[in-house]
This record gives structure tokens, sequence and C-alpha cells, in this order.
């Protein structure tokens, strides 16, 4: 990630609030494809880097949660891999599901960012403090976004987003520092 990218002063200013990281899967998490074996079971391919991402930024202090329209055993073993507890699947009134959250982790609409990729996530990335997307995503949602990654979905944009805010709220070096010996 270029160290540019925090040189807006208006992204880092609401970086810098955020509390809580939601996700959409499908086009964010996934490469968006729907995959089925001859057996019918749905498969989908996550990206290593985004789950070592997210880890990190759940050390540093920043929530992350998962709203999906789709339902899948494979999305909560995956939330399970990496410590996700907030998540709420075959949901497409994502706005409504990210207040079922909220009882759970109260925090305001500012405090909050949202990584999406299709219209559905338009319900939550407009309401909250930052809104993030892809470079795969529909134009309409970049078109909203406070931030795109260069990355796709499923191949690495959501780990641009983790390394983003631990960037912006000064924790991305005591993350790095354990693994870098100098």
């Amino acid at each position: 990630m270029p160290k540019t990218v925090l040189k807006n002063t208006e992204l880092l200013a609401k970086a810098q609030k955020i509390k809580l990281l939601v996700l959409d899967v499908d086009g964010v998490l996934s490469d968006g494809k729907v995959y089925f074996d001859n057996n019918g079971l749905e498969t989908k391919c996550f990206h290593t880097l985004d789950g070592q991402g997210l880890k990190q930024l759940k050390k540093s202090g920043v929530e992350v949660a998962i709203i999906t329209g789709r339902k899948s055993a494979i999305v909560e073993r995956r939330a399970n891999e990496l410590g996700i507890k907030l998540l709420i699947q075959g949901r497409e009134d994502k706005f409504v599901a990210l207040q079922e959250i909220l009882k759970q982790f109260p925090c305001e609409l500012e405090n909050i960012a949202h990584m999406g990729d299709d219209w559905p996530d338009l319900h939550v990335m407009t309401r909250v403090g930052l809104a993030l997307s892809l470079c795969s995503a529909h134009w309409q949602v970049k078109e909203m976004a406070d931030w795109i990654s260069t990355r796709r979905g499923g191949d690495g944009a959501v780990r641009d987003a983790c390394d983003m805010l631990m960037i912006a709220q000064g924790n991305y070096e005591k993350a790095l520092a354990p693994y870098v010996s100098l």
C-alpha cells in the first residue's frame, strides 16, 4: 500500500474514529463468484492476506463484523477461524442487520466503516462514518466510497483496508514489529 494513501486529511480523520469494520462477503472477502461442486455444495475462496489483516486489526482494537446476503456454512467457518463473532447471514436488509450487531457491540455510526461492492451494501455505506470499496465493485458503489482498494475482492482488498485503518490509527508499526527483526 503506498504511503501516500493517507495524505487525504478527510479520510485520515474518518479512519481514526473507526471502532467497527463491517464486511460483505461475496465480492469483498471472496471473489464474488458462486461455485458449486457436482454434489451441489457451494464453495468459496478466501485470501490469507485478508485473514492476517483482520486478525491484526482486531488485535489493534477495531472489532470486525460480517453481514452477508447469502447463507453459508463456509462463511461461518471462516468467521470462527478469524475470531469474528459478529456475523449475520442471509440478509439483504443490511442496515437493519447492522442495528442488531450494534445491540451486541454498541457504537455510533460515525465509528463504523463498511466495505462493500454492490447495491445492497449502500444501505450501510451511506450511513456510516467511512465507506470502503474495491476496484472490482459496481461503479455506483465506488462513486459513493470514501476509499477504494486497488485490489479485487477475494484478492487482498480487505487486507488493504485493515492496513489503511491501522496506519490511520497509529497501530500499523506495532502490529508489524513482531514479524520484523532489525
